[in-house]
């Protein structure tokens, strides 16, 4: 991988931008491509960068969730505890002990997620999950005021996990928080890099959608303004090579390639589009994995129920620990999965798309 998407991966997962606070992001997204694309938005948000090819239709939209799981500021204690609401999926096995950052009107202030340690817990309770309601972020304030008055944390102030990028130690495996759905926005930016030359038989619209992770709300607004022809999701996708996960649980793994979605919990993908793209991965010799997700969803089940219907496919960097504070991509999938996504951009025609509608 380059020093370029290395920079940029960094640079996309180090900034925050939880449901309702993506503009960050947006202004990462706008820095990469308003010289090569026409940038504009939805009401909500969404960042919507329009790139023309050899012909107005059909219109491709490569939808990336810009925003990732984190909370909010709900209220500050007497004695300066910060309560907090959850903003997207989270596990509380996974919350105690990790720091955050909550963004305030007077800059960043760093705490760390606690509860009643175990030494004071009765027996019974010692091995029970701490429920988040239980949970509070200490900023070491002395006090309501202090926290309130000298550190500006407010209600409705986002905070955002504190998890910075790297390299490990095996440099096709990445670490950092927010790859759900940072991964996504990358594959964006560097996919319309890459198709910049205007070749591709269609015009490409990238969008970095918001407030994914609180309902798919984003994907629903940019697609009234796209109007798009056929749309790929470019997602994470759940990695089953670990401890305790069997292959009917998630048969995705690190550096298998990129993994098309035959089933999410939010759509099902349009059978000739999912062909085609199996159909560049043989021809391109590009490793690939299939997998079907029982629950959840993506940005698909908002898209591909636009107007008359929107034929649609998600495709996935495997990854693990997703909606934790640290997750793990393969370099190599990710490349793997930005030249699909530029292969099936090139590929989808308006005969290819016609082919498509009604299945």
């Amino acid at each position: 991988m380059n020093e370029s998407t290395i920079d940029l991966l960094r640079e996309l997962t180090e900034t925050n931008g939880v449901p309702g606070f993506e503009s960050r992001i947006a202004s990462v997204m706008r820095t990469q491509l308003e010289h090569i694309c026409e940038i504009s938005s939805d009401n909500l948000g969404s960042l919507v960068a329009r790139l023309d090819g050899a012909g107005e239709r059909p219109r491709v939209m490569l939808a990336g969730h810009m925003d990732e799981i984190g909370f909010m500021v709900k209220l500050v204690t007497e004695e300066g505890f910060v309560k907090f609401a959850q903003l997207g999926g989270w596990w509380e096995q996974v919350l105690l002990g990790h720091r955050v950052i909550i963004e305030t009107a007077n800059g960043p202030v760093t705490g760390v997620i606690g509860s009643k340690p175990p030494h004071l817990l009765p027996e019974d309770e010692r091995s029970k999950v701490v429920k988040r309601k239980d949970m509070f972020i200490d900023v070491a304030a002395r006090d309501r005021e202090h926290a309130e008055e000298q550190l500006g944390i407010r209600a409705g102030d986002p905070i955002v996990p504190w998890s910075p990028f790297e390299v490990l130690a095996d440099e096709d495996r990445l670490l950092a928080k927010a790859w759900d759905d940072r991964v996504g926005v990358a594959l964006i930016i560097e996919a319309l890099q890459e198709l910049a030359d205007g070749k591709h038989p269609n015009t490409v619209f990238g969008v970095g959608t918001v407030q994914e992770e609180v309902g798919l709300r984003g994907a629903e607004t940019s697609a009234d303004v796209v109007d798009p022809d056929v749309a790929l999701i470019l997602e994470t996708a759940i990695a089953g090579d670990v401890p305790g996960i069997s292959d009917d649980e998630s048969n995705v793994k690190l550096g298998e390639g990129v993994t098309l979605y035959m089933l999410e919990g939010s759509a099902i993908p349009n059978l000739r589009l999912r062909d085609l793209a199996i159909d560049l991965c043989e021809a391109n010799d590009l490793d690939y994995q299939l997998t079907a997700l029982e629950r959840g969803g993506t940005d698909a089940g908002r898209i591909h129920q636009h107007a008359r219907g929107v034929p649609s496919l998600v495709l996935g960097v495997p990854t693990r620990h997703i909606h934790s504070h640290s997750g793990i991509i393969s370099a190599a999938d990710y490349e793997t999965t930005l030249s699909l996504t530029v292969a099936l951009c090139e590929a989808l025609d308006e005969d290819a798309v016609a082919q498509m509608n009604g299945g």
